[in-house]
């Protein structure tokens, strides 16, 4: 879910109105955000659950932090992917962002629901959880339109 918000906000900010689009350097941004972020993050859980350990062991440790993360990094993907697209195919700027906040804002309800059925959730209450998860998108997406 967070790679996702990521990518959605940083979706919403690098498309500036009456600037060129630029979307192969957003999709490294992109990207490039969501991997230093999952790496903090990773580094960031591995130094919180710190203790006297061989330096081994603690590099280990560190290791497992950081390969956890790849959720976060893939999160990204569908927004480096669109972004890609839209480069290759001479998309629109205002429609590539459009899209790919809407695209995002379905991927949040889909993997909140989903989450939520298989930890044991009825269908109702997951696809309220769903939707809960589909509320920050639709934040971006009014704090999009309000900050443009």
């Amino acid at each position: 879910m967070y790679g996702t918000v990521l990518a959605s906000a940083l979706l919403a900010a690098l498309g500036q109105e009456g600037e060129a689009f630029t979307p192969f350097y957003d999709a490294s941004w992109v990207f490039v955000t969501g991997a230093t972020a999952g790496l903090a993050h990773g580094y960031s859980h591995h130094m919180a659950d710190h203790r006297q350990e061989s330096a081994g062991h603690r590099w280990r440790m560190l290791a497992l932090a950081l390969w956890n993360e790849w959720p976060l990094i893939v999160a990204t993907l569908p927004t480096v992917l669109l972004l890609l697209g839209a480069g290759l195919f001479h998309w629109d700027s205002y429609e590539v962002t459009a899209v790919g906040l809407g695209l995002n804002t379905a991927l949040l309800f889909a993997w909140g629901s989903l989450v939520a059925l298989r930890v044991g959730y009825r269908i109702g209450s997951a696809l309220l959880i769903g939707m809960a998860d589909a509320t920050i998108g639709l934040a971006i997406i009014v704090a999009n339109a309000v900050i443009k």
